[in-house]
């Protein structure tokens, strides 16, 4: 019997010991940029930021939406209609429409649902829950921690091309002194996610402004501010042909940009009563 147990302490040990071994390598390999690929995000970013086409962008006109009748897209509308209040109420704040935080939510969500497939299908699914996240990006909208920052940085910051004006300055005052702490409590808490949402929704206000500010109003382009919001704040540079692009979002072997796939959920009929244009 002992000589079982021994066994299955060792077992045990070196389970560990590899799992521990896989999270540093892979932590690793994205801090520094080893599991880059040269694929639609890199492509996307630099045609959106050196604009070589010329050609203007055409704004989705159909009313479908591809993945409307998968089982992930129906569990997930089944969870976002659960946070309709909160996400209305970060919408507000920020004077951002609802609709155009929930369609840069449901691609985080879709491709979490598909890259983390063991886990959506143990707890997503069977729980009809959004999934929150809390390692390389946070909570449900899949803000980075350097986002956040900046997000809070240029509601203070009246230089910044950010900066969306002085009755957006406190919306996300703390309340503690330990800033760090409660910046990561307040955008993974599994079950209140109304500040991740706000802060979703001032990330959008602050890219809306920017742009504004430099002449070009993207304000009724979901496709655009969609590109945006994936890519970051680094590349985003106004200029009067933006180009749709982002991340790589791949749903049962189709592919999408980000900022496309946002953009179609925006301009379709789904979820249209809950979030309206």
């Amino acid at each position: 019997m002992k000589y079982y147990i021994k066994i299955l302490s060792t077992l045990i040990v070196y389970i560990f010991a590899v799992t521990g071994f896989v999270l540093v390598v892979g932590y690793f390999g994205v801090k520094y940029g080893l599991t880059n690929t040269s694929g639609i995000i890199d492509t996307q970013r630099d045609d959106f930021v050196k604009n070589l086409s010329g050609v203007p962008v055409k704004t989705p006109s159909s009313t479908d939406f591809s993945p409307k009748n998968t089982e992930e897209w129906k569990i997930f509308k089944e969870a976002v209609t659960k946070d309709k209040e909160i996400i209305i109420k970060a919408a507000n704040k920020a004077d951002v429409s609802p609709r155009l935080i929930v369609a840069n939510l449901a691609v985080e969500q879709l491709r979490l649902f598909y890259t983390n497939r063991e886990v959506y299908k143990q707890v997503f699914a069977p729980l009809k829950i959004l999934g929150v996240q809390s390692q390389f990006s946070w909570g449900v909208m899949g803000i980075k921690p350097e986002t956040a920052k900046k997000i809070e940085d240029n509601l203070k910051n009246y230089s910044s091309p950010f900066y969306p004006g002085i009755e957006y300055q406190y919306l996300l005052e703390f309340k503690t002194a330990n800033h760090d702490k409660e910046r990561f409590d307040r955008m993974t808490d599994q079950h209140q996610r109304y500040y991740s949402y706000l802060y979703g929704a001032v990330y959008l206000r602050e890219i809306i402004s920017q742009w504004q500010k430099a002449g070009f109003d993207i304000s009724k382009k979901p496709e655009i501010i969609s590109t945006l919001y994936n890519i970051g704040f680094e590349k985003s540079i106004p200029n009067a042909n933006p180009q749709v692009g982002g991340a790589q979002i791949d749903i049962n072997g189709i592919k999408y940009s980000f900022g496309g796939l946002a953009a179609d959920f925006y301009n379709s009929d789904e979820l249209i009563n809950v979030f309206p244009r």
